[in-house]
């Protein structure tokens, strides 16, 4: 890549580190939030670390064939961040692309800001393959990678280094030269506002708050039974799942929404949705309440939300639900917002001891939404 000194556009400048942007590299850079997703940072993060990064690293990443730049204001030129490529692989005409922001400057759009300038600038020096790499906790760096016109691409395993030891997997988005320009596209839009409500029942995203109600929610006997297999879940798999919500969503892998009463903001249950078949346009939905509030209509109510959501926002074409076909209420449920029973899959799911479940399928189409 072609070294230039300062590169402007979208509303930041790309320079270099300078000696008083020390105090700035420490904010960001001491801050939980980048010492949680950036493992290789030193801890406790101090002036003599930062200064280390302005007089050595960045210029170091230059040597070894990438790029460091700082992320100024372009009214101030003060420090907002950082931005660089790393590990470049000439025959493949690919990089990969990282960034850090100062916490003051966070929620404003610099990263995506950021990202998007040095990619542009590697494409246009030569460049054909960009990858950013994610925790799968870090919804809002996956959020950067998107705004930026990166794609999901899948599952790095073990890709990356905990602090303290061990490996976590890494989430890899990747953009080419190629690819059109703007924020890329999601087959899971946020929640208009962030909540689906019809002034009674409210849906909002799980979140890593709700992991001990969801524990005890699917962990319930009559919930167990209605799964497949009917195993009931691991505590750590559940706070996991709530953890990696947000992750869900943007990655377009699934929607997993906690029922609340909209008047005491109390919970009631979860609901989710999730594509069988993104080209045909086709997803799977489903749901579970607390016995408190059973036989209220709130099931009715939540799956009438979530499918007006899903052929609205989402543009989903169809919709399906399965159900163990002794499981009469959820029948009603579904009937009552409009789905057609369709087909019995004999022994389709897997149950106890080797055995096999039947699956009873329910389909709705956006005509048939009540």
């Amino acid at each position: 890549m072609t070294i230039e000194h300062v590169v402007e556009a979208h509303g930041v400048r790309l320079r270099p580190f300078r000696a008083d942007d020390a105090a700035d590299v420490v904010a960001a850079c001491a801050d939980p939030v980048s010492q949680r997703f950036l493992p290789n940072l030193p801890t406790p993060y101090t002036e003599t670390d930062a200064r280390w990064w302005i007089d050595s690293g960045a210029p170091a990443a230059w040597t070894g064939g990438g790029a460091a730049y700082a992320i100024a204001d372009p009214a101030t030129d003060r420090l907002l961040g950082g931005v660089g490529l790393s590990n470049p692989v000439p025959e493949r005409g690919q990089a990969e692309i990282g960034y850090w922001v100062r916490p003051a400057a966070r929620g404003r759009g610099v990263g995506a800001s950021a990202t998007r300038v040095l990619s542009e600038h590697a494409f246009a020096t030569g460049t054909i393959r960009l990858e950013l790499l994610t925790d799968p906790e870090n919804g809002p760096s996956q959020r950067v990678a998107l705004a930026a016109g990166f794609r999901y691409e899948g599952v790095r395993r073990s890709a990356g280094s905990s602090r303290g030891g061990g490996r976590h997997d890494l989430l890899a988005w990747v953009r080419l030269a190629g690819d059109p320009p703007g924020p890329t596209a999601r087959l899971l839009p946020d929640l208009p506002g962030g909540v689906l409500t019809d002034q009674v029942v409210a849906l909002r995203r799980l979140a890593p708050d709700d992991a001990e109600l969801m524990y005890q929610l699917h962990s319930r006997p009559e919930v167990v039974a209605n799964q497949a297999p009917p195993v009931p879940p691991e505590r750590a798999a559940i706070e996991r799942r709530c953890r990696l919500a947000e992750s869900g969503w943007l990655t377009g892998d699934i929607a997993r929404l906690l029922i609340t009463d909209l008047a005491t903001g109390e919970p009631a249950g979860s609901c989710g949705l999730s594509y069988t078949d993104v080209a045909s346009g086709e997803a799977s939905l489903g749901y579970a309440l607390l016995p408190d509030w059973r036989g209220r209509g709130y099931a009715t109510r939540a799956v009438r939300l979530l499918a007006g959501w899903a052929f609205g926002p989402a543009g989903i074409a169809r919709l399906t639900a399965g159900t163990v076909p002794e499981n009469t209420a959820s029948h009603r449920v579904l009937e009552r917002v409009g789905f057609h029973r369709e087909a019995l899959q004999r022994g389709r799911l897997p149950g106890l001891a080797g055995t096999r479940l039947d699956d009873l399928t329910f389909a709705l189409l956006p005509a048939d939404l009540r």
